[in-house]
């Protein structure tokens, strides 16, 4: 049964993501980045676990995500590729509005990623 999932900035994944629109999350097949203990695989959520930022939106050093090999690696790119995400224009969206106003656009719009162009 799939439940209704309301705005909320602890369901937007570290690499930028909204976990709140998607189909597994909310079918209660996944708990999300946040609860995810079992995405020990995931670099880019142990990088902002380790840095103690909610994503990667709170990182100093991610001007560029291009230059970060962590949010820039093969697994991303195919993910990228496969969804048709831009995790990179998630982040600058939270840099720019705030994890609020994300969390509210990404969830109107019933959006996991803003698409890629």
């Amino acid at each position: 049964m799939m439940q209704t999932i309301e705005k909320d900035i602890k369901l937007i994944a570290k690499c930028g993501l909204y976990c709140g629109s998607c189909g597994k999350y909310k079918n209660g097949k996944c708990t999300g980045c946040a609860g995810n203990e079992k995405a020990s695989w995931c670099k880019i959520r142990s990088c902002n676990l380790e840095h103690g930022y909610n994503s990667c939106a709170d990182c100093k050093d991610f001007a560029n995500p291009n230059d970060c090999k962590k949010f820039n690696n093969i697994i991303s790119k195919v993910f990228a590729v496969v969804f048709k995400s831009d995790r990179a224009a998630c982040i600058a969206m939270i840099k720019e509005k705030g994890y609020e106003n994300f969390a509210a656009y990404m969830h109107e719009n019933g959006l996991q990623s803003i698409k890629r162009a």
